[in-house]
């Protein structure tokens, strides 16, 4: 439920946050300099995902570690932390691996179908993914602690899955929504690659049982 080395994990959820400052104050002084027109894409951020365009592919590697400023990032960085840091309860491997799911789930998704001309990037669809991987593991378990830790998580940020749907200018809803079913795909993998491993540990528990009777 809650990680089994909760001070590695806060270090690892507080490198990744620190990352992404690091990446935006380096756009910051190097990258976005000289004059700029309005709502144009310019410095690191030209390297998000640019949907159905070939060049753009690498978008889905790089999008999540840029923001539109650190209004944006400021705005990412509370649920990246806490979130980041639930989803290491089952190791660092797994949340490596949930991470990744989310990552080019949500990236791909983003590139198929957003519409023409726009770029996108930020980690926001990164924490949307995770949200969705921690209330939807203990149901896809049957964890009674899962499913709590799930209910405290929709009380506190369940205005964020309103960001799914399309209606708010200026958010890319298609990476909240593909980091979403990235996250629904990492808990269904998770649950399934351990299934052999619970069978497993209830046999071995019951060997001694029958033999003791």
């Amino acid at each position: 439920m809650l990680p089994p080395r909760p001070g590695r994990a806060a270090a690892v959820a507080l490198a990744f946050v620190a990352l992404l400052y690091v990446l935006e104050l380096t756009d910051q002084l190097f990258f976005q300099m000289g004059p700029t027109t309005p709502g144009s894409v310019h410095g690191l951020d030209v390297n998000g995902i640019q949907p159905r365009e070939v060049e753009g592919l690498d978008g889905i590697i790089w999008a999540p570690l840029l923001h539109y400023g650190w209004e944006h990032l400021m705005a990412n960085t509370l649920p990246l932390l806490v979130l980041g840091w639930l989803c290491m309860a089952g190791g660092i491997r797994r949340f490596v691996a949930v991470t990744a799911v989310v990552w080019l789930v949500g990236g791909l998704g983003t590139w198929l179908v957003a519409g023409e001309s726009t770029t996108h990037l930020g980690a926001s669809g990164i924490a949307f993914g995770w949200l969705m991987f921690l209330l939807v593991r203990g149901f896809f378990t049957g964890s009674v602690a899962q499913i709590l830790v799930a209910v405290v998580l929709v009380v506190y940020w369940g205005g964020m899955l309103w960001g799914v749907l399309p209606g708010q200018q200026g958010v890319s809803w298609q990476a909240h929504l593909f980091g979403a079913v990235g996250g629904v795909l990492a808990a269904w993998l998770v649950t399934r690659s351990d299934r052999p491993h619970r069978a497993g540990s209830a046999r071995s528990g019951d060997l001694p049982g029958r033999l003791g009777s």
